[in-house]
């Protein structure tokens, strides 16, 4: 939880100043601090947050307690899908929501202080000059647009498969690897039965069409998300979904 100790910024130059700073805090959490950030993100913990601060250091901390808070918050809770999804994965995921938190903060800002259009402008040009957190993060290197965009749409299409279950509106059960064609096609009526007689692993309850599943790609158990702590938004960024079993089995190895 950030005390706020440091000057506010008031222009253009002193909010992306503020921004490079906090960006470079978060950098170091994701990268270089990776270990330390890892292990103060422990799932049994209360929701925590991931800071970067201007002074290009980072902090794991539970949320402001006022309302409304005095900048905007990061994602809350990260640390509960830290066991749920690889590792990679994880961070990625972190990546995304701290580069929108940014953005976030630089223009509460710009709000806060009246900046103009093209004082707008020119800070996003600033900030778009930098490669996100994500990229860093990842490895990703910009494409030309014909191929990110090539690049995004078999990237959609692997997300849409990937939960097609979840948008049917007779089941919310979310299995993360895309079912084959065939089963599609074929083996539909059976899986629809399997489903049914299917009982979550942690809690032993039964399966209900009213609630979001999703299953262990290493023992294949079915999970309700809530039992997990996995949402069908955090579903979307996993590739191969682990128990908390499974992955304490793994870690033990």
């Amino acid at each position: 939880m950030e005390g706020i100790p440091h000057p506010i910024p008031r222009t253009v130059d002193e909010v992306f100043n503020d921004f490079k700073g906090r960006r470079s805090g978060l950098i170091k959490a994701l990268t270089t601090d990776v270990d330390k950030f890892y292990q103060q993100c422990d799932p049994e913990k209360e929701n925590l947050c991931l800071y970067g601060l201007p002074n290009e250091t980072w902090e794991v901390n539970l949320p402001v307690e006022e309302v409304p808070p005095e900048l905007p918050e990061p994602a809350l809770g990260i640390n509960f899908a830290r066991d749920g999804m690889q590792e990679k994965d994880w961070l990625s995921l972190v990546a995304v929501h701290s580069d929108s938190w940014l953005l976030a903060v630089a223009f509460y800002f710009g709000a806060r202080f009246g900046f103009g259009k093209n004082e707008r402008k020119r800070l996003f040009q600033m900030i778009n000059d930098l490669p996100t957190i994500f990229e860093v993060v990842t490895g990703n290197v910009k494409q030309p647009k014909d191929q990110s965009a090539n690049h995004n749409s078999s990237g959609k299409s692997k997300s849409s498969s990937k939960v097609s279950r979840q948008s049917e509106p007779q089941s919310k059960m979310v299995k993360t690897t895309p079912p084959s064609k065939d089963e599609d096609e074929s083996g539909e009526e059976d899986e629809e039965d399997d489903e049914q007689g299917a009982t979550c692993g942690a809690c032993g309850d039964s399966y209900g069409t009213d609630e979001f599943w999703i299953c262990c790609d290493i023992c294949e158990r079915w999970f309700h998300g809530k039992c997990v702590k996995i949402t069908p938004a955090k579903a979307e960024h996993i590739k191969q979904y682990k128990c908390p079993s499974c992955s304490s089995k793994r870690a033990r190895v």
